[in-house]
């Protein structure tokens, strides 16, 4: 049985993309903004050469080798959110009752939904865009997580309790990513 002494991952660097590493933060700066992000995981380490991320690891554990692999997925996102965005393209789903959508500073608000009264509202999480066009909604932005967690609260406020969900379909639903 040999056991890897070091394991070694890279990522490319595009050339509009700029990487500041201070200690465990790691800044990313690109055309369409900038993403930092802390990193510390001891067991990994992470260097900037000329044109890529390097992420090694000396006599790596189970755990070691998964956490290799979330740190460079991490990263790619951040490069990627930097560089092209992401995009979640989102329908307003009704039968009966005519739902309107509005979006505020940090909060969209959902009236009529199934007759209700009160409105239901989702919280905007960090630096995500919701756009409201007729019945489709675009939840935008360049951190993954944040844009990811808006569309899942928008999702989730509009989730129908108690009742068939074969009949009752209303509601706000992910159609495609653009990432």
């Amino acid at each position: 049985m040999v056991l890897a002494a070091i394991i070694k991952e890279k990522i490319s660097i595009p050339e509009d993309v700029e990487v500041n590493m201070e200690s465990t933060n790691i800044v990313i700066k690109g055309p369409k903004g900038e993403v930092s992000r802390k990193f510390n995981y001891s067991n990994i380490s992470i260097e900037k050469n000329e044109d890529n991320l390097s992420l090694s690891s000396r006599f790596p554990k189970k755990t070691d080798k998964s956490m290799m692999g979330t740190t460079k997925a991490h990263l790619s996102n951040m490069i990627t959110g930097v560089t092209d965005g992401f995009t979640y393209h989102m329908k307003i789903v009704f039968a009966h009752f005519p739902m309107t959508v509005k979006v505020g500073d940090y909060k969209v608000t959902i009236e009529n939904f199934i007759g209700e009264k009160h409105p239901r509202t989702a919280k905007i999480v960090g630096s995500a865009k919701v756009n409201v066009k007729g019945d489709e909604v675009l939840v935008s932005g360049i951190n993954k997580e944040d844009v990811g967690q808006t569309m899942a609260n928008l999702e989730q406020a509009t989730k129908i309790k108690g009742k068939d969900p074969r009949v009752f379909q209303d509601g706000i639903y992910l159609v495609s990513k653009k990432e």
